[in-house]
């Protein structure tokens, strides 16, 4: 089990804005190509957000939904070991336990949560209206 930790979440009013980070442990052990954020909220499946696989960026429809284009609210980012989830103008929807998870992918799976092998414990955004 690849020990990835989420930090950032916390409860902001509607508009507010967030940024999660993941810590990413380095060394052998353990290989991947893709980084994503994905998120649950209680009593729906998981879904995925946005990802970074090698050097390009990927946003799932509600997030923006253009390649290296971070239009929407989400923006992902990546610096050496930490991944991180900027979230603006966030909505009561957005409420949610967010997850980061690493995965070797060998098709364009980047938002496909059963295709991620490594995750952290989640970190709880809850967001009021």
């Amino acid at each position: 089990q690849v020990p990835l930790v989420e930090s950032g979440g916390g409860s902001v009013q509607a508009g507010g804005s967030l940024t999660l980070s993941c810590g990413i442990p380095s060394g052998t052990g353990y290989r991947y190509n893709s980084l994503g954020w994905f998120r649950q909220a209680p009593g729906k499946e998981r879904e995925g957000i946005a990802a970074i696989f090698g050097t390009t960026t990927y946003y799932s429809d509600f997030a923006g939904g253009y390649s290296d284009s971070p239009k929407g609210r989400f923006t992902i980012s990546k610096a050496q070991n930490t991944l991180f989830l900027q979230m603006n103008d966030l909505k009561a929807e957005d409420t949610a336990m967010y997850y980061c998870a690493a995965a070797l992918l060998t098709g364009n799976f980047y938002l496909s949560p059963h295709k991620y092998a490594y995750w952290g414990q989640g970190t709880q955004v809850t967001v009021s209206s």
